[in-house]
């Protein structure tokens, strides 16, 4: 199904779009490089705690540990959303296996 014919269909309910909540979560991740992300803000963070700044490294380490967990957890609003409006993310998403998009008879 193409890009245009999807989002017609999703906007008027002819079609089923099922998101495997644990596919999107790595999907997501891998697309977002969380762990190449996470690894520098954890070490800013321990740094900051060793150095005296105690509080404000232990804020960054708690936000850094925090944000992956939030961000997967809303991976399935964040795939629908992003398949409405970029042509080329549907298509990775559908190849993935991430997003599957059925007509509802």
């Amino acid at each position: 199904m193409s890009h245009a014919d999807f989002i017609e269909a999703y906007r008027s309910g002819s079609v089923r779009v099922d998101i495997d909540s644990t596919a999107a979560a790595r999907y997501l991740s891998s697309r977002l490089l969380l762990p190449l992300f996470m690894l520098p803000v954890l070490g800013l963070g321990v740094a900051l705690a060793l150095t005296g700044w105690l509080w404000t490294g232990l804020s960054i380490i708690g936000a850094a540990t925090i944000a992956p967990i939030l961000i997967k957890r809303s991976a399935r609003h964040f795939v629908i959303t992003q398949a409405l409006d970029d042509e080329k993310f549907y298509a990775d998403a559908v190849v993935s296996g991430v997003l599957e998009v059925r007509r509802v008879a």
